[in-house]
């Protein structure tokens, strides 16, 4: 009987530490199950093939109560919502790798350089049998004195088992974004003034016309951005891309 309760009071436990969260995502791949946990506005983890993708990890351990370590690190910029040192210190372990730009490495005093794989806009590298990607992400007009500017930040295609999941990092609708081709998945950011509104994130998903796409990062100075009448421009434009409505922001 003890043993019954305590399975039965794990069972529980383990329900509330994931309820704060939005539903995990299911993608199909040819390798697999690529299974998605939205954390918080930026933050979210990838498993796929007992393989963790933490993606801009923030709010400390905590954040990742009862979750796979991280295998893999992706960091996307400097600001404090995507590169958070404390929580990276807190999760990170001994074989853990961290893929960033140069500038993001540049705060990562602690980690081993043998781990640390610095990307450039449209270099490529592997890692844990999935190729990752940089792609730029920067604000318009470029100019030196912008929120983001090009060269500084990456945004990420990963493939996973043959499906391309793109991670657009803060930008606008920038041509590089535009001109993608095959995603299968992509979360795309829109809040004011750090990054764009609905109609140019509806604009660019209309451009390159991913297969799912998730609205993410939507939270800006004024609030939250309309994530439904995002989808409502995207599916008036094309009634094929499916998109997908998750609360990243349990609390609001």
């Amino acid at each position: 009987m003890s043993k019954i309760l305590f399975s039965l009071t794990l069972a529980i436990a383990t329900l509330n530490v994931f309820a704060q969260y939005a539903p995990v995502q299911t993608i199909e791949t040819k390798g697999g199950n690529l299974q998605i946990q939205p954390i918080t506005h930026a933050t979210f983890v990838m498993n796929y093939n007992n393989k963790a993708f933490y993606v801009d990890p923030t709010g400390g351990a905590a954040a990742f109560k009862g979750m796979a370590k991280p295998d893999v690190i992706l960091i996307t910029d400097v600001h404090g919502d995507h590169c958070d040192p404390k929580t990276i210190d807190s999760i990170i372990t001994p074989t853990t790798i961290v893929v960033a730009p140069r500038a993001v490495a540049e705060r990562l005093r602690g980690i081993n350089p043998s781990k640390l794989s610095i990307l450039t806009n449209g270099q490529k590298t592997e890692k844990d049998g999935v190729s990752i990607t940089a792609i730029p992400m920067y604000n318009l007009p470029e100019d030196k004195d912008s929120r983001h500017t090009k060269g500084r930040g990456n945004g990420y295609v990963i493939n996973f088992g043959g499906k391309n999941v793109y991670i657009s990092g803060d930008t606008e609708d920038i041509p590089e974004m535009r001109q993608l081709k095959n995603i299968d998945v992509a979360f795309v950011c829109m809040n004011l003034p750090y990054t764009m509104d609905i109609n140019q994130a509806s604009g660019a998903v209309l451009a390159f016309k991913p297969k799912i796409v998730y609205p993410y990062h939507y939270r800006g100075q004024e609030g939250f951005s309309d994530v439904n009448a995002f989808k409502k421009l995207v599916n008036d434009g094309n009634k094929d891309i499916d998109v997908r409505l998750i609360n990243w922001y349990p609390s609001k």
